[in-house]
């Protein structure tokens, strides 16, 4: 929650002249009570109830327990070569190889600053842990072998890819270099009702599982199962 508030702060500095605004309006013109506590309301929801539910599903869930994990049956082996991705942001490497310590773990960035030019971002960069020997990569081109994958893991990362024609680019690299019978393991928050009630207009940073479904599919992905962490955050996972 203080990532969110720190990476974030641009739009609480936003929510907050604007609220003084409205006061000060309040004072100085006539507004009647019910309008002027109505919006007063919505704007107090729309601050805090994205930090309330963020704290829930990162802070006081299993997340970064990554205890979610153990539903899948996935096994820590030598020779498994394991690939987590991110967006420039990377919470989770170093808590992948803790739980897979015997795996070969490839850390890739695919952070565009031409593409990828959110306030939020760049701030989350300046501060995020790198693991070491993490690669720079293109969204349309992973530089590793056909099949040479056994997990691929992107957790929280590739809703920062906004082009569908680009997802779905990447998406077919995700699967040139998957297994066959390996899995790539996605985690994101969904553009849908519960999302909505959480985030209210921040909700469309997010896409919809209908979105996600045809981009695995158009990439060539023969499956693609979804199972719920929380109701505001979805686990997909898929095979090629």
């Amino acid at each position: 929650v203080l990532n969110i508030l720190s990476f974030n702060r641009h739009f609480y500095i936003y929510g907050l002249v604007a609220l003084l605004v409205i006061i000060l309006i309040k004072v100085y013109f006539s507004i009647p009570d019910f309008a002027f506590w109505i919006i007063i309301v919505a704007f107090l929801y729309g601050l805090v109830m994205p930090l309330i539910v963020s704290a829930y599903v990162y802070d006081f869930s299993d997340y970064y327990s990554l205890r979610w994990l153990n539903q899948f049956n996935l096994k820590d082996k030598e020779n498994q070569k394991i690939i987590n991705i991110n967006a420039g942001f990377d919470e989770t490497s170093f808590l992948i190889k803790e739980e897979f310590p015997q795996s070969e773990l490839t850390v890739l960035d695919f952070y565009n600053p031409a593409s990828h030019t959110e306030a939020a971002i760049i701030r989350a960069r300046k501060v995020s842990l790198v693991y070491p020997n993490t690669s720079k990569i293109s969204t349309n081109h992973i530089p590793h072998q056909d099949n040479s994958a056994d997990l691929i893991f992107m957790l929280s990362a590739v809703h920062e890819i906004r082009s569908n024609d680009e997802k779905i680019l990447f998406l077919k690299e995700c699967h040139r270099i998957c297994k066959p019978e390996g899995k790539v393991i996605m985690v994101e928050h969904l553009r849908d009702t519960a999302n909505f009630l959480a985030f209210s207009i921040g909700f469309t940073h997010f896409f919809s599982r209908k979105v996600w479904e045809k981009s695995f599919k158009k990439a060539g992905f023969s499956s693609f199962k979804e199972r719920k962490f929380t109701p505001f955050m979805s686990i997909f996972i898929t095979t090629p």
